[in-house]
């Protein structure tokens, strides 16, 4: 547990801390919160000195869903797990949906590409055994692809790879 604060309602004291972590990268209103209250200021002080900050533009959970769609989607992974990263980093429903909107990829291209990535030293996409074909639709399927998602990028990799042959 860390050392409390001298004075757990200083919002100064309070306000400093979360532009420290504001200036390191994009937070959650909900992240802030949960690491402020985890340092030992009070509740009512950290609600108070977020919504200044919300005031200022300094936080914003809307810029915060926007670079964290995009991290998430230049790693390579799919919209069940992303979907499901931000919520659990407490944005809305409505701030989850509206980043979706606005900044969908061809998921199938991402799984394609992602799964080319993975197995491309293994090579020869088209002749898997029932064993290593579940090995690689549970690969796709962790990283948060939909089945849908899953069966066309190994479909599409097959094609190419039939392409590739010719």
């Amino acid at each position: 547990m860390p050392k409390p604060p001298k004075d757990p309602n200083d919002e100064s004291s309070i306000e400093h801390r979360a532009v420290d972590l504001l200036s390191r990268r994009e937070h959650s209103d909900y992240e802030l919160r949960r690491k402020l209250e985890h340092k030992g200021f009070d509740v009512e002080a950290i609600k108070r000195v977020l919504a200044r900050l919300q005031e200022r533009q300094w936080q914003s959970n809307e810029r915060f869903a926007a670079s964290f769609f995009r991290q998430r989607v230049e790693q390579g992974y799919g919209p069940l797990r992303i979907r499901m990263e931000m919520s659990q980093k407490g944005l809305s429903d409505l701030e989850i949906e509206e980043v979706f909107a606005t900044s969908a990829p061809d998921w199938r291209e991402l799984a394609k590409d992602r799964y080319q990535r993975r197995f491309a030293k293994a090579g020869n996409f088209r002749q898997l055994d029932a064993k290593e074909r579940a090995k690689r639709q549970r690969f796709l399927a962790q990283r948060g692809f939909t089945a849908e998602q899953v069966y066309a990028a190994i479909a599409a990799a097959e094609d190419d790879d039939e392409v590739a042959i010719l």
